[in-house]
């Protein structure tokens, strides 16, 4: 049975002791149940069960997507008779993972999101408007759900889109929080301004923001944090998690990065040699899941890279925190000389007055290097905004990606396909390798 305890103000080194005991436990475990750990650590020529310290875990080689994508199966260290939900990973960065959860790891993920929850000031008087899918084997959706319950605060489950149903919604329960991917609540704001609608005047006091970033790696907000911010007065929280950690990362009130919940998870940031970096230099979230039975995981390399930060925070918890993802290793681009993530062309293409909305597509040419083109949908398609758009692209970039000019309908086609589950605003579509 999981523990409840809730340990995240205890002092740092209470923490570790904390980690080890249950990192002992985890690496036991997998050697006795996972047959892709017990061939890894064979294969590796370590002895986990000498490992007694975070600084000795790094004596595992770690691991990242592509074992869980091809050895997927192997990873289940139960029955599955024993396996009581299956989840899978989007496929942002290539095929989906399927991630089995055994009852253990279903009360798990609602602890976690109860821990989540009540780090951003939720308590059993709020009302939680979900707009976000809580079908199609998306672990995040479950998590709120069953994290709010045991809160014992309200739930609408009204799922994504449909700005009018969520504003009516709004109107008539008077939800006092929302769960919402930041871009979406663009559009609640831009349909509110076109309706007559006074979002201030509304019961939502707080938004817990989801699958984009609202802040800058300094904490501040960013382009897309300040448009909500300036149209909407509601406390913002920005959250980091993924399905294969089945772990998430909150802001508290002060704002100032997501709290690792260390009896749920061990946290290292490492370079590309897999070498720990210091405090505030980015490093790529790698992580050993703790307590999970169906499908755990021990230094698993997440692709994203972020910034920790370690010391009290001003709440009083003692636990690492992590800034917005910088970007994803794989989903950098280098283009005509120029290297960048997603997240920055997001916030570029974000700051533009002329661009309504966005979808980044890069690709390879016939050379095989990057090629990038922006579906973009424009304020007018008059012959001065799109010099005003190119100006600003040049101006920004040094370089001149593609442009294609898109309706509502083929963006919101390009956004949403039928089997998504999530807003996409980035393709890859680069030939492997």
């Amino acid at each position: 049975m999981m523990s409840t305890g809730h340990i995240l103000t205890d002092p740092q080194q209470a923490i570790i002791a904390m980690q080890e005991q249950k990192l002992q436990q985890t690496l036991a475990y997998v050697s006795a149940h996972s047959p892709f750990f017990k061939k890894h650590f064979q294969k590796s020529g370590i002895s986990p069960l000498s490992i007694k310290t975070l600084a000795e875990l790094k004596q595992v080689p770690p691991i990242g997507k592509e074992q869980l994508q091809l050895f997927n199966d192997d990873f289940l260290c139960v029955p599955k008779r024993e396996v009581i939900e299956y989840s899978s990973t989007s496929g942002t960065l290539g095929s989906p993972v399927n991630i089995a959860l055994t009852e253990n790891d279903l009360l798990r993920l609602a602890i976690n999101e109860y821990h989540s929850f009540t780090c951003a000031g939720a308590t059993a008087d709020d009302i939680f408007q979900l707009m976000l899918t809580l079908d199609r084997q998306f672990m995040a959706g479950m998590a709120y759900y069953s994290g709010l319950r045991k809160i014992g605060a309200g739930i609408i489950r009204l799922g994504p889109g449909v700005p009018s149903l969520q504003l009516d919604t709004i109107s008539r329960l008077n939800p006092t929080a929302i769960v919402a991917v930041p871009s979406f609540i663009i559009k609640l704001i831009d349909f509110a301004e076109q309706h007559g609608i006074n979002l201030n005047e509304s019961s939502v006091k707080k938004a817990i923001c989801i699958g984009e970033n609202i802040r800058n790696t300094d904490f501040s907000l960013n382009v897309l944090g300040r448009k909500i911010a300036g149209a909407w007065n509601i406390d913002l929280y920005s959250t980091y998690a993924s399905t294969e950690m089945q772990t998430a990362f909150t802001e508290c009130g002060f704002f100032c990065g997501g709290h690792m919940q260390p009896e749920l998870i061990i946290l290292e940031m490492l370079d590309d040699n897999d070498n720990p970096v210091s405090p505030g230099e980015p490093g790529e979230v790698t992580i050993t899941t703790l307590g999970v039975t169906g499908m755990p995981l021990v230094r698993y390399k997440t692709g994203d890279i972020c910034i920790h930060h370690v010391g009290q925070c001003r709440c009083g918890r003692w636990s690492t925190r992590l800034s917005p993802v910088v970007g994803r290793k794989k989903q950098m681009i280098k283009f005509k000389g120029t290297t960048l993530y997603p997240p920055a062309l997001f916030d570029m293409l974000n700051d533009m007055e002329d661009v309504r909305d966005y979808v980044v597509e890069v690709y390879s040419n016939e050379v095989g290097t990057d090629e990038v083109k922006l579906h973009i949908l424009p304020s007018n398609l008059a012959e001065e905004t799109d010099r005003k758009i190119r100006a600003n692209l040049q101006a920004r970039l040094r370089v001149s990606p593609h442009v294609s000019y898109i309706s509502q309908e083929e963006l919101q086609k390009m956004q949403m396909p039928e089997t998504g589950r999530k807003l996409m605003k980035f393709m890859d579509n680069r030939h492997p390798g």
